[in-house]
């Protein structure tokens, strides 16, 4: 890019809006919690595909009459997929869309 060129007007209400300081602290607080949580429950579930390939003895023991703790690890699986749902749900309630809100409100009264 040449030090001649002209600089970037703004004249996308969208576009400016992306690019406000608002918007920005709203982006991060989304990437913030998302990221992180995303990053555990894939941790979570290759632990449990690792432990499936390479510790079957484990994954085979019986736990109480034919449930095993593959059965076990497997099915709490699905009640992680549940919590982080409502952990999400919460956090968004709470911390997320009262600020999304807004911004959605500025540039609502931005659009008039």
């Amino acid at each position: 890019m040449s030090k001649d060129a002209p600089e970037r007007v703004v004249d996308d209400v969208y576009v400016a809006m992306q690019e406000s300081d608002e918007f920005a602290e709203l982006r991060t607080k989304f990437r913030s919690f998302v990221f992180p949580m995303t990053a555990l429950f894939l941790a979570w579930y290759f632990l449990y595909v690792l432990l499936s390939v390479w510790a079957k003895d484990f994954m085979g023991t019986r736990v109480l009459g034919n449930i095993t703790w593959g059965l076990i690890l497997g099915l709490l699986q699905f009640v992680s997929t549940f919590a982080i749902t409502m952990i999400y749900v919460r956090w968004a309630d709470r911390e997320f869309d009262p600020r999304a809100k807004a911004v959605a409100e500025k540039m609502g009264s931005q659009n008039r």
